[in-house]
């Protein structure tokens, strides 16, 4: 198994265990709590399978499927024990979407893909599971809360690739350098309430 495999089943994995978890909040059933896990986990690699026009993974490898749906049981039967689902969630969110990132941006990388294309796609990876969770539970989405650093991680992150593979690290470095830069941004956002500056509107000035 390529490191790039593995990130992209730890991805999927952990993404789905966060739908499974908006799903527990939603007190939705067991096969609700496998559509959301489905739909988190797979939802960023699909998109991204799609537009680099390749056959999306769990198509092409149906234990992704199998994933989803074995943490969607094992959410159903132990989200009760933790204190804070909320808090599971957006902690499992950041995590997930570190290592999305890297796997997004890394096939990206080895597909011979320009520098922007591989930005895009580490951002996709990383963002549209979660996003498409959100909109599905009737939530804001984290993506789009206001000053969050999310899509700013996620292109952080992709760019720690770049730069890395630009200046000849490697591969495996490179992809371990993007999902650290991401998870260091969207923990620190987390921890320590870092934000971008958002708009204000001001009134018209008159002339």
């Amino acid at each position: 198994m390529t490191l790039l495999t593995f990130l992209d089943y730890t991805s999927v994995l952990v993404f789905a265990l966060t739908g499974a978890l908006v799903a527990s909040r939603a007190q939705l059933d067991i096969v609700g709590f496998a559509f959301f896990a489905s739909l988190t986990g797979l939802g960023g690699g699909t998109l991204r399978d799609l537009l680099l026009d390749r056959t999306p993974i769990w198509i092409d490898n149906p234990t992704y499927l199998a994933l989803t749906c074995g943490a969607a049981i094992v959410v159903f039967f132990t989200a009760h024990r933790l204190e804070s689902r909320y808090a599971a969630i957006v902690w499992l969110d950041a995590a997930a979407l570190a290592v999305a990132v890297a796997a997004g941006a890394g096939i990206a990388f080895s597909l011979g893909q320009p520098v922007p294309i591989v930005l895009v796609m580490g951002i996709t990876t990383g963002s549209a599971g979660g996003l498409m969770r959100d909109v599905v539970a009737n939530e804001v989405p984290l993506v789009l809360k206001q000053g969050e650093l999310y899509v700013t991680c996620a292109l952080a992150g992709s760019a720690a690739l770049v730069l890395a593979q630009a200046i000849g690290l490697g591969s495996d470095i490179g992809t371990l350098a993007a999902a650290t830069a991401t998870f260091a941004l969207r923990g620190g956002s987390i921890a320590f309430g870092w934000k971008l500056p958002v708009y204000k509107p001001r009134p018209p000035r008159n002339f």
